[in-house]
């Protein structure tokens, strides 16, 4: 006897029927549609309360298929309040990833193919359309040949990846023999400015270097790495002998946004052996402006390079691509092919799973490749120059306002920025600051983020997302005078 079957419900051995894909894919387009359109309807950041959304769902899954209508209703009463909305215009925390429409259709098609791009052969298409498309990328920025790229999901795994292949560079086997019970093995160090991000003592740590082998070098007034004192540490370390083992300069630094000088730390990164490492998972795509390549200087000298298309290029999120100039030290670091990997493939085919610690891989390379000839050179050059634009109007607001100061450079689109009245401590301050910030946030027309800078409270205004018009900025400005008008 053939079993019923409710709607929405999987027949035994099958997946719901193609018709209902269909009804339902084109309500969900629709649905995104009107999303994109409209976003500010809902507030910036989530309003829920801890455990809101937990309580609200079933502890124990269905027995039964629920219909797929159920789902979504359920979708719109659970999950979306308890979105807080980076695709929103008025996301100006952290640094936004902003989803493009061509990127959304992307990844529609990415889940509809549902490729492992492991092997050049599980999937040809996956394997050089990356390639090429961070090829594409590599130009966009102004950079030279000779450099090759592969997607990874975060720049914290890719700054972890350029960590070990530095760690291999330097000769010492740890592949085959280890970190552990060598007493031929010398103590690895890692060089980052006291601004650089997080991801590199993750890094530090997930490989066995060690989180007091990660050495914070002073920044200038501008928070910008100091090549003399990383020359000095350097010297230093080797004097005690200690192994430099990398050094990582950033291009937009997470705080402030500021740009090391890596020509000058390139300069003595070869001439100590040492592998660099530049961090521009936010800033670099800087570069495709034109106007702005000069943000990029350097890199070109650099061993490997990271930029997140999900960050400032409107691609969704994940998506880090890692340039690297010797690819052959990857691969010695991380390639291991079991039997059942193993093909007759050309000896010249690019196998990605070579090149970092996962097998199973993404096809990241399509939402990117589209974002790109969706948009072209000339219409990213000129979202991003916007953003920049917006920002530095930000700041001469900030500036002109009596009791606000701007108090970092704005090199990007980026704006770190205080409320210090005349007569206020610091201390005093900070709490101001830190109250205007949960005013803003709580009211739902804007969302912000905060730093420390010189042991100081600081605001942070970021543009990045897609959709951002003056209007949103301005009005984020707004919220912020209001707030602080209702402190005094």
């Amino acid at each position: 006897m053939k079993r019923e079957t409710h709607e929405g419900e999987a027949p035994v051995g099958g997946d719901l029927p193609p018709e209902l894909f269909v009804e339902y894919g084109r309500r969900l387009v629709e649905w995104v549609g009107d999303y994109l359109r409209d976003a500010e309807r809902y507030p910036v950041l989530a309003r829920v309360k801890p455990g809101e959304v937990a309580a609200a769902l079933p502890e124990e899954p269905p027995a039964r298929a629920e219909s797929l209508e159920q789902i979504l209703a359920d979708f719109d009463r659970v999950i979306v309040p308890g979105i807080t909305h980076w695709n929103h215009p008025a996301f100006f925390a952290y640094f936004s990833v902003s989803a493009s429409a061509p990127g959304i259709l992307g990844e529609l098609l990415t889940a509809a193919l549902n490729v492992n791009a492991m092997l050049w052969r599980t999937s040809p298409a996956a394997t050089e359309l990356e390639l090429r498309a961070l090829d594409w990328l590599r130009q966009l920025m102004g950079l030279g040949p000779g450099w090759h790229g592969h997607i990874n999901d975060t720049a914290s795994i890719s700054t972890m990846l350029a960590l070990a292949a530095a760690r291999e560079a330097t000769g010492l086997d740890v592949r085959e023999r280890g970190l552990a019970g060598r007493a031929d093995f010398p103590v690895l160090r890692v060089y980052c400015s006291e601004q650089a991000h997080s991801s590199v003592d993750k890094g530090a740590i997930a490989l066995g270097i060690g989180h007091a082998n990660v050495i914070r070098i002073p920044a200038d007034a501008e928070f910008r790495m100091r090549p003399t004192a990383l020359a000095a540490a350097i010297s230093d370390d080797v004097a005690r002998g200690m192994r430099p083992m990398a050094v990582v300069a950033t291009v937009g630094t997470t705080s402030t946004t500021s740009i090391d000088p890596v020509r000058a730390i390139a300069s003595i990164t070869r001439a100590a052996d040492v592998w660099l490492h530049v961090d521009g998972a936010y800033g670099g795509a800087a570069a495709v402006v034109p106007g702005m390549r000069h943000v990029l200087d350097g890199v070109d000298l650099a061993d490997s390079f990271v930029v997140n298309p999900h960050k400032w290029l409107f691609t969704p999120i994940d998506c880090s691509a890692l340039y690297v100039r010797r690819p052959g030290i990857v691969t010695r670091a991380f390639s291991l092919v079991p039997e059942y990997l193993s093909t007759t493939d050309s000896s010249d085919v690019v196998n990605l799973m070579d090149y970092g610690v996962q097998l199973g891989r993404r096809f990241r390379a399509l939402k990117l490749w589209m974002v790109i000839r969706a948009f072209g050179a000339e219409g990213l050059s000129s979202r991003i120059a916007a953003h920049c634009a917006l920002a530095r109007d930000f700041a001469g607001w900030v500036r002109g306002e009596k009791g606000w100061e701007v108090v970092a450079p704005v090199p990007f689109s980026t704006v770190c920025f205080r409320y210090a009245p005349s007569g206020v401590s610091d201390t005093d301050a900070d709490a101001l600051n830190a109250s205007i910030l949960e005013r803003v946030n709580a009211s739902g027309r804007a969302f912000l983020s905060h730093t420390k800078l010189g042991g100081r409270y600081v605001l942070r205004l970021a543009i990045g997302n897609i959709r951002t018009e003056r209007r949103h900025v301005a009005a984020a400005w707004d919220e912020l005078r209001t707030a602080a008008a209702r402190m005094r």
